[in-house]
């Protein structure tokens, strides 16, 4: 226990912690329902996933030929209460989450959770899974204020200072996260399996691994 090299695991939540993806694209189709948009198919929201529901939304919108923003902010509500009501249908933990995050803490380790998710929905998704409780930190989006979200470093330094400092690693899946995590200085590990916007290898991380029985053996090698 004494030995593990990082006091602080961090990890990204869509696409690196929860699999949540046919929640994200019921939302973004009702969204483009409300606007009398054909839907998307829902495999294909995977590669839109990463700067928060708003991004996410504002690129199938643009790839149909934009809304003005007053019409793009109607549609931007309606997928925020429809995914309210219903951000934890199908989502579901990737295998051996949930075991992985009792391992770290058997080390001894400090769990925080880092996503542009609003954090409120975060919380409550966490919530519904039974997965909030192993977490000492949950920052989302909105956490800090516009403008601090990934890829800005400012959620990482945040969430290592609210946990007393130590050496700090990261878990994600986007470019996102990397550039958070370098910007913040801590290595960052790329969940390979998870909504990757550029081939895993590519992302430009300290380890890549494909599963979660891959982390802690990943993270003992950086």
């Amino acid at each position: 226990m004494a030995n593990f090299p990082f006091d602080i695991v961090g990890f990204d939540l869509d696409g690196t912690l929860l699999e949540t993806h046919r929640d994200l694209g019921a939302a973004v189709n009702h969204a483009l329902s409300v606007g009398r948009f054909d839907p998307v198919p829902v495999e294909g929201i995977e590669d839109l996933i990463g700067g928060g529901a708003k991004m996410m939304l504002k690129r199938v919108i643009d790839s149909r030929g934009g809304l003005p923003d007053d019409e793009f902010r109607v549609l931007y509500k309606a997928l925020l209460a429809f995914y309210a009501a219903n951000n934890c249908v199908h989502t579901r933990p990737y295998p051996g989450a949930a075991e992985t995050l009792d391992a770290l803490a058997g080390h001894g380790v400090r769990l925080a959770l880092v996503t542009n998710k609003f954090e409120s929905f975060a919380r409550n998704i966490l919530g519904t899974l039974d997965l909030a409780p192993r977490f000492e930190v949950i920052i989302g989006g909105d956490t800090l204020g516009k403008g601090r979200s990934k890829p800005a470093p400012d959620p990482l330094i945040e969430a290592r200072a609210r946990l007393g400092g130590g050496s700090f690693v990261y878990i994600g899946d986007s470019s996102y996260d990397v550039l958070s995590a370098r910007a913040a200085g801590v290595p960052v590990v790329i969940a390979g399996y998870g909504y990757c916007d550029k081939p895993p290898s590519e992302l430009g991380g300290d380890a890549v691994v494909q599963s979660f029985a891959e982390l802690i053996p990943a993270l003992e090698r950086i």
